[in-house]
């Protein structure tokens, strides 16, 4: 049986009362077996922890890196078992989250009435914004990002993937007619985007190859909420993730057309925080509660 952290401890005690016999007595071991542990983890490591004298011991430079980095394991170690035996009420503090407007509406604010009954002292400090902000200039703790992550060294976390829809109201259906072919877009009002990164064209599938279409309408906004709405109320066709339509379509208030048009325009969404996984309880709660539940959200 791996008993890694239980020698950790021995180690532990050895260097701190700089004597494998006064290790054994407070841990109430013998001496030998105090040493057959040390033996036993510097056999494992390949490398000598410490040097012993008949009147000292003294910790190599291995040594010493070993003893502080167990140190923390095991301070976490009982940090994590204090935060469950006392309850995940014990947990508090502010998180600050950061997600697009589509996304943060319909995944993740129905969640956070859950999260808050688990964790009922966590404050989530919520901004929706299609714009992709900066973690550290704006003390963010998480952003969920929708779309390909620019290379940083931010610790993505991916939750899944969106499929692009091309959706309208019936009622501008019935009015303008619905698109047959990639070809009849040029003849329906398009509602776009407005961000830097984006571009009058949708890359669509005609013929079995993808090609960059260009489309106008009446609408660049920042947002895909503002475009759902837009579509909703008549005014043009918009494209746009399936979460932000799912519940529309299944209650007939947006129709899907040109289906075969966006197979395999799909959008990555990840959970994107500073920190690795050495991250503060608060955070570590709340990636940890969202992530299954988002997943689950995203799966088709």
């Amino acid at each position: 049986m791996d008993n890694r952290a239980g020698e950790m401890q021995v180690f532990q005690r050895v260097v701190e009362a700089q004597s494998f016999s006064e290790a054994a007595r407070q841990m109430r071991m013998t001496p030998s077996t105090v040493s057959k542990l040390i033996g036993r983890i510097e056999a494992r490591l390949g490398v000598r922890l410490l040097e012993r004298s008949t009147r000292r011991l003294s910790l190599t430079a291995e040594g010493q890196v070993y003893y502080e980095r167990s140190q923390a394991l095991l301070s976490e170690l009982d940090e994590v078992e204090r935060e469950l035996s006392q309850g995940a009420a014990r947990v508090g503090g502010t998180v600050r989250v950061n997600a697009s407007v589509g996304f943060g509406i319909h995944g993740l604010e129905p969640l956070l009435p859950a999260f808050w009954e688990a964790y009922p002292n966590v404050v989530v400090d919520l901004s929706l914004s299609d714009e992709i902000v900066d973690l550290y200039l704006d003390r963010t703790d998480i952003a969920f990002r929708v779309g390909a992550l620019a290379s940083s060294s931010l610790t993505a976390r991916k939750l899944g993937s969106a499929q692009r829809k091309i959706v309208a109201a019936p009622a501008y259906l019935a009015r303008r007619g619905t698109p047959q072919t990639v070809e009849d877009l040029a003849r329906h009002s398009c509602l776009g985007f407005n961000f830097r990164r984006s571009a009058p064209m949708w890359p669509l599938r005609d013929s079995g190859r993808i090609v960059d279409r260009s489309v106008s309408g009446p609408l660049l906004a920042n947002n895909g909420e503002t475009v759902r709405r837009m579509a909703l109320a008549g005014m043009g066709l918009g494209r746009i993730g399936e979460f932000h339509a799912r519940e529309d379509l299944r209650a007939g208030r947006l129709v899907e057309v040109l289906p075969e048009a966006v197979v395999g325009d799909t959008e990555d969404i990840h959970a994107l925080f500073l920190g690795g996984e050495r991250l503060p309880h608060r955070v570590r709660a709340f990636l940890d509660f969202m992530t299954p539940r988002l997943r689950a959200y995203l799966e088709p």
